[in-house]
């Protein structure tokens, strides 16, 4: 095992070296972001395998957490190859900044004119319509324009802040749980957060610490600081929406459950309130989850039959209401529910960018599915659409690469499910730091 980890640490490195050479080469970005991606994904899954089926000692924990983060700050000052959202992070903040609401205008509105420049909003995708992001998002978004102006250096040194926060939120949960400190290595290790976020700078960066601590306050028995941070990371990302049913039915008492959705309702009526006077801040968001799509294979297998994005897509919602009521009305454990309520949400999903997949990746450490790593890993696949695209100028999605993504994680899910894959109790933890690291 400690052979492997140091043939591990070796590949990471030279992985991110590649990423480095092959760009100061002049080999196009994104055919460097590509190989890079999915070739230290494939490394990652062998290396989860490896970290569920051997101990590690706190040495090695500790010491390859810390190969994660020095990953993370590496990437900080690359330029996003595999995404261009962060030009509308940027473009929201600098118009709070200017003190104008950023739901009131679209990106390219000639009120804004004055605040124009070469690249903004010229570079914004859809820069004709009015921004999709939630208040907490817009309030990060303003906070990383002050730090790093028309630039990406601001957003990325908020996502590692907040990124530290996250490793800390699991690492206490497995205390808590008494797990093993290794499977924290699912999550530092995982090349989604470190392309996704660290490259890309992707906003879902932000929703993850909200969530973790929210599970946190939960097993801690601190529902109301639980509720809270559910709120706040739907503040971020509406997906958090999708843990509020599985604690409502898992407290007792009308007054309890009460809680579960009326303190993040009002939470997040305080966090919109300052923008709907001036603003529409769900005029877009409505716009987007009702045309686009990408990466959904439940959704792309009925369409090729319904041939009618709208019928499609509510099939597919009703589909995720009917497999997703069984799940939190059952007796399942609590990290079950949670993990199979996301993992439903994305196989129906329409639109499953890979970021997406951070928010299950980050579970990953106390919930320990195979077809979880598995679906973080091979996600990375989809970096065919993007390199096609910025080669071609074409965006086409190919049935080959949903198949090599999604039979190996629905083979794995349908086999947990027949074997009652639970999550793991480890009793023999290596959690007392003293003596483990000498």
């Amino acid at each position: 095992m400690k052979t492997f980890l140091k043939i591990f640490f070796g590949v990471q490195i030279v992985l991110a070296l590649a990423l480095f050479m092959l760009t100061a080469l002049h080999i196009k970005p994104i055919v460097a972001y590509t190989i890079t991606y999915i070739s230290s994904s494939v490394v990652f899954i062998a290396t989860s395998i490896m970290i569920l089926k051997y101990d590690v000692t706190l040495k090695y924990v500790f010491g390859l957490m810390a190969v994660g983060i020095i990953l993370r700050i590496a990437f900080m000052p690359v330029h996003p190859i595999g995404s261009d959202d962060y030009y509308r992070y940027v473009w929201d903040g600098k118009v709070q900044a200017n003190g104008i609401n950023p739901y009131e205008y679209s990106a390219n509105d000639k009120a804004l004119e004055d605040l124009h420049t070469e690249t903004l909003p010229k570079l914004i995708n859809y820069a004709d319509m009015k921004t999709i992001y939630p208040p907490l998002s817009q309030i990060i978004f303003y906070a990383s324009y002050l730090i790093g102006g028309d630039g990406f250096i601001g957003l990325k040194i908020l996502l590692l802040f907040f990124e530290l926060f996250t490793m800390l939120g699991i690492f206490l949960i497995l205390k808590k749980l008494n797990l093993n400190y290794k499977y924290l290595l699912l999550y530092a290790l995982c090349p989604l957060p470190i392309f996704q976020f660290f490259i890309d700078a992707h906003v879902d960066g932000f929703g993850l610490v909200f969530i973790i601590f929210s599970i946190f306050f939960y097993i801690d028995n601190k529902k109301i600081l639980s509720y809270i941070f559910i709120g706040l990371s739907i503040c971020i990302k509406p997906l958090g929406l999708i843990f509020i049913p599985i604690m409502f039915f898992n407290e007792k008492g009308f007054a309890s459950r009460i809680k579960t959705f009326l303190i993040p309702a009002l939470l997040c009526v305080l966090l919109y309130l300052p923008y709907v006077f001036t603003g529409s801040p769900f005029q877009a968001l409505m716009k987007f989850t009702e045309n686009w799509t990408f990466n959904g294979v439940i959704f792309d297998i009925l369409d090729s039959f319904v041939h009618d994005n709208q019928r499609t897509r509510l099939l597919c919602g009703i589909l995720l209401f009917i497999f997703y009521i069984p799940v939190i009305l059952s007796k399942k454990d609590l990290f079950d529910k949670i993990y199979l309520s996301i993992f439903l949400l994305f196989i129906f999903s329409p639109i499953v960018h890979p970021w997406y997949l951070g928010w299950l990746a980050v579970l990953l450490p106390f919930i320990q599915r195979r077809s979880g790593i598995a679906y973080a890993g091979l996600v990375s696949l989809t970096a065919f659409t993007v390199l096609n695209y910025q080669l071609t100028g074409v965006w086409k999605e190919y049935n080959v690469v949903l198949v090599f993504e999604y039979l190996p994680v629905i083979f794995l899910f349908v086999l947990e499910l027949i074997t009652n894959n639970r999550i793991l109790k480890d009793t023999s933890s290596n959690n007392d730091l003293s003596g483990e690291l000498l």
